[in-house]
């Protein structure tokens, strides 16, 4: 079965996980699959929780999603190597890494009604 971990950086400031969770919750009510979010940084909500998570709800192959704008070494370097980790001892489970929001064009979309406002 398939399964999503969108992931974002996480804050020390706790409030972001709130906004966080619910950008998750409506991506969630637009897809049909298994979504868990998890953070890199700065929560108990971390991307072993989350990967474990799915993998209780019986997923075996996971896609990250991550809620970056850019592609650095976190996407290329840190990420694969935590989930690689984790995966170590779960032959079973495959994965592969999203793309990040990047230069989407809604996204100028949503910054131009930002400036407007």
């Amino acid at each position: 079965m398939n399964g999503v971990l969108i992931l974002a950086h996480g804050s020390r400031k706790k409030d972001t996980e709130e906004t966080f969770e619910k950008i998750v919750g409506m991506a969630a009510k637009k897809v049909d699959t298994v979504i868990e979010s998890a953070y890199m940084e700065f929560s108990e909500k971390n991307i072993e929780k989350g990967l474990e998570n799915l993998l209780q709800k019986g997923v075996t192959h996971v896609k990250i999603v991550p809620y970056f704008l850019f592609s650095g070494m976190h996407i290329h370097k840190d990420i694969p190597e935590e989930v690689e980790a984790f995966l170590k001892d779960k032959p079973e489970v495959t994965y592969e890494m999203g793309k990040t929001l990047g230069t989407d064009p809604r996204l100028a979309e949503i910054l131009a009604d930002r400036i407007m406002e």
